[in-house]
């Protein structure tokens, strides 16, 4: 159906209401409504695209990621597997965790999985798009860097070994500019722009509701 501008009781105004009564999960300091571009206490994006490479290469051996560390008090996320035709041609596989919300704030957690037999270069951000419920592209803007739940320091380029994980944070957040929210139905998440992508459905009204995404680069640790 395209982009469904929002009126009514499904406006700005509503949607806010609605997600300050939903916020379930607890995150330490979090408070107010959907999170300003690049707010918190980050610094400046990385000034590199989100374009960065994804390669298969011979790898040095202390160049081989190991198992990343868990954020504390973070929800555990289970271990993406390969689709029902196998692994991708890549090597990699993407998933996404469980919304984490506290006062209308929402997060979600992007893992991303060498289910192949060698070692794959990463070094960039996953590629995000929204889609409606036709499975047609929403203009909703996914701007690599910081936000309300941590900074983006960047990808961090490791040779990710098989069976290894990665680790993105992916943002809801609001702006001044953005006008009535927009309504989606999934989003479309793959390694990066051109990789082999999987579909996953927005579920709850208040995680429907879109202006923009922040998120974070390819990194072993979230949090590192």
């Amino acid at each position: 159906m395209g982009v469904r501008a929002l009126t009514g009781t499904r406006m700005r105004g509503a949607a806010s209401a609605a997600l300050i009564m939903t916020g379930s999960l607890t995150l330490s300091g979090c408070a107010g409504f959907l999170v300003p571009a690049g707010g918190g206490e980050a610094g400046p994006s990385p000034s590199r695209t989100a374009s960065a490479g994804v390669h298969a290469s011979t790898p040095s051996p202390v160049d081989i990621a190991s198992q990343p560390a868990v954020r504390p008090g973070a929800p555990s996320r289970p271990t993406p597997t390969p689709s029902a035709t196998g692994c991708p041609g890549s090597g990699l596989v993407v998933d996404m965790g469980p919304v984490e919300a506290a006062l209308g704030h929402r997060a979600v957690g992007l893992t991303l999985t060498n289910c192949g037999g060698k070692p794959v270069r990463v070094d960039g951000y996953p590629s995000v798009q929204a889609l409606d419920e036709n499975g047609d592209a929403l203009p909703v803007k996914v701007n690599p860097g910081s936000s309300y739940f941590g900074q983006d320091k960047g990808p961090e380029e490791v040779m990710l070994a098989p069976g290894k994980t990665m680790r993105s944070l992916l943002v809801w957040v609001s702006t001044p500019t953005g006008g009535d929210l927009i309504e989606g139905d999934a989003l479309e998440i793959a390694p990066e722009p051109g990789l082999e992508a999987r579909t996953f459905p927005l579920e709850g009204s208040d995680v429907r509701l879109l202006d923009e995404f922040n998120m974070t680069g390819w990194r072993t640790s979230t949090t590192g």
